[in-house]
């Protein structure tokens, strides 16, 4: 079976309950993507994932691919991954919208993630200290803080048990050496559950849209062993620089150029000693709490040994 049937098979699999779809429909305009206009194959399969979802008045939430696979939480380093978890629910919070059931933590010996149940999907509730089989939801990633979504294809069933939860916080002390690009202020795709940072004006699962604006640092600190992947995200950003969201957009409105920010907080942070604190998710620490150190740091020393990583 060629790698193009494969995948059409998978997609039609995914319709196949909802609209009238043949997998040789599905083969066609994967073919025409990848052949005829060099598209590649990941990217071909989203836009005739998304043509079929628009067809079946369907959201990405509400179909899956087949064969979800058991996985801790220390696992989750992927979005639009679709596994089975075991775990129990830590706390639950507000939903701040309508379309949200219920939002909380979750937690088994390897850590913690956040997750989502649309109300939607018409799923039994969940209830603090509860612990879950939830088979079939869905990975998803904002400021490299990885979470889970529960939809209407989503296997919920307790169990009578009690479950440890590990501890996943990690504190870094060390020289922020280097700012890694899509650090500054950036566009966000602005549909409904969607917070992927824009391409060229451009969101992977929702093409072209206007972006609303957000500000973050994606940061290298050095520990002197190790060199560690941080996220501040826009709270971090604005406490750590002292420049807001509107004043970034000030900023960049004036010089018509929206990498003067990323430039300017570059100045301000490379070569500062930090002690920073907070969740470990896939290979990023999100930075909760931070502390200026003192520190003999050399910024061009220290951005050279970054480079040389």
């Amino acid at each position: 079976m060629s790698d193009v049937r494969q995948h059409a098979d998978e997609i039609h699999d995914q319709f196949s309950d909802h609209i009238d779809v043949t997998v040789e429909d599905v083969e066609e305009r994967l073919r025409t993507l990848v052949d005829e206009y060099k598209v590649p194959m990941d990217e071909a399969r989203r836009s005739v994932t998304n043509h079929y979802l628009e067809a079946a008045d369907l959201e990405r939430e509400d179909i899956s691919r087949s064969g979800s696979e058991a996985a801790n939480i220390e696992d989750v380093d992927e979005p639009e991954e679709w596994i089975d978890l075991t775990a129990k629910v830590i706390e639950l919070w507000d939903p701040r919208s309508d379309s949200v059931a219920q939002v909380g933590l979750l937690g088994d010996p390897t850590g913690t993630i956040k997750f989502t149940k649309w109300a939607k999907s018409d799923l039994p509730a969940l209830e603090e200290g509860g612990v879950y089989e939830l088979q079939n939801v869905v990975t998803d990633e904002y400021q490299g803080r990885y979470s889970v979504k529960l939809n209407s294809t989503t296997v919920i069933e307790e169990l009578e048990e009690d479950l440890e939860v590990g501890n996943d916080t990690s504190e870094i002390e060390g020289a922020l050496v280097d700012m890694q690009s899509g650090s500054g202020l950036i566009k966000r795709c602005p549909k409904e559950g969607c917070t992927r940072v824009l391409q060229n004006g451009r969101c992977n699962e929702h093409g072209e849209v206007e972006g609303e604006f957000d500000l973050r640092i994606k940061a290298v600190v050095d520990d002197g062993l190790d060199a560690h992947e941080v996220i501040f995200d826009k709270e971090a950003t604005e406490e750590l620089t002292g420049l807001s969201l509107e004043e970034a957009k000030d900023m960049a409105m004036d010089a018509l150029d929206t990498t003067v920010v990323a430039d300017e907080i570059m100045d301000d942070i490379v070569g500062t000693y930090y002690r920073i604190e907070g969740p470990t998710f896939g290979r990023y620490v999100l930075a909760d709490d931070v502390e200026e150190l003192d520190g003999p740091a050399d910024p061009e020393q220290l951005l050279i040994k970054a480079r040389s990583m």
